[in-house]
């Protein structure tokens, strides 16, 4: 959900369904070689004064320098924030590599490490998320007792290998076997794409603290009304998916600084939010072929009519 769960969406979910979401994690600020200048300037996106009338946040910090770490969150702190997220759960392949995201997971010992000289210096909470492994699914079991050790404030987890990307189906075996040695509340994160989807992870998982929905709320913006017990027929779930569509790129159009930066923004948005809409790929089709932002506009404005 990098570069997609971003302020633009956030504030704009906001405005078409107030107080449905209660709770965002940002696109994370990355401490990539440990460069805190660098990762300072990314964090517009939590701004707390830019934040106002969005989707409360959570920063999430992508990184393994604890320095930087302690650093960063503590400027956090500062201007206002009282949790912060650790990402070991990305499965890129680029950020894997480098012992970053899910890359951590086969390797304890660095992140007792981190948590060591991370915890006891943060002014915040520190909550993490994580996969069940890289490669293995026995490696989150290296872990939990790495985990118990500290006072997190939750442990969401998504349920496949970082290998494994978005392919295959979470193991919910697993899970299950998981959830009970976690000392933390835990997040059930992964497929939630329907409201019988979160209404079987709570009856299947009754100790499940909260759910996390992901790219589920860009295929149908409609979801979290529906987890939070809304009863919808098709026609209201697509009108109101039109709706949101068309205040999202509006907001694309007054807020992305160049025409072909809004044309990007757009199509990124355009190959999820398309599928809340009754047309068909073809049609979806006719707006990531088009080349020039008037195009479009107007077939995205014909579609959500």
């Amino acid at each position: 959900m990098q570069g997609l769960t971003e302020l633009l969406f956030r504030r704009a979910y906001e405005e078409c369904f107030p107080g449905v979401i209660g709770l965002a994690v940002s696109p994370f600020i990355s401490l990539t070689h440990g460069n805190l200048a660098e990762a300072w300037e990314k964090i517009d996106d939590v701004w707390p004064e830019r934040n106002v009338g969005s989707i409360p946040v959570i920063p999430q910090i992508l990184g393994k320098e604890p320095e930087e770490f302690v650093e960063l969150t503590n400027r956090l702190h500062d201007i206002g924030y009282d949790e912060v997220n650790w990402n070991m759960g990305c499965p890129m392949r680029k950020v894997t590599g480098k012992h970053r995201g899910s890359g951590i997971l086969p390797y304890p010992d660095e992140v007792r490490g981190i948590l060591d000289a991370v915890v006891p210096n943060i002014h915040t909470r520190l909550s993490v998320k994580v996969r069940l492994g890289l490669r293995d699914k026995h490696e989150i079991f290296d872990l939990v007792p790495i985990l118990n050790d500290y006072p997190l404030a939750s442990v969401t987890v998504h349920p496949r290998l970082g290998r494994q990307q978005y392919n295959g189906v979470p193991d919910m075996y697993t899970f299950a076997e998981l959830l009970p040695l976690l000392k933390a509340p835990v997040v059930y994160n992964g497929d939630i794409l329907t409201a019988s989807d979160a209404r079987r992870i709570r009856e299947r998982f009754p100790q499940v603290a909260d759910i996390m929905v992901g790219r589920g709320v860009l295929y149908s913006p409609t979801l979290p009304l529906e987890i939070n017990g809304a009863s919808l027929t098709d026609d209201e779930r697509h009108q109101a998916a039109r709706r949101f569509i068309r205040h999202l790129m509006e907001s694309i159009r007054t807020t992305m600084p160049t025409e072909q930066s809004r044309i990007r923004k757009t199509k990124e948005y355009w190959c999820l939010l398309w599928k809340a809409l009754p047309i068909t790929e073809s049609q979806a089709r006719q707006v990531l072929h088009a080349q020039e932002l008037t195009d479009v506009d107007k077939i995205i404005d014909d579609l959500t009519q």
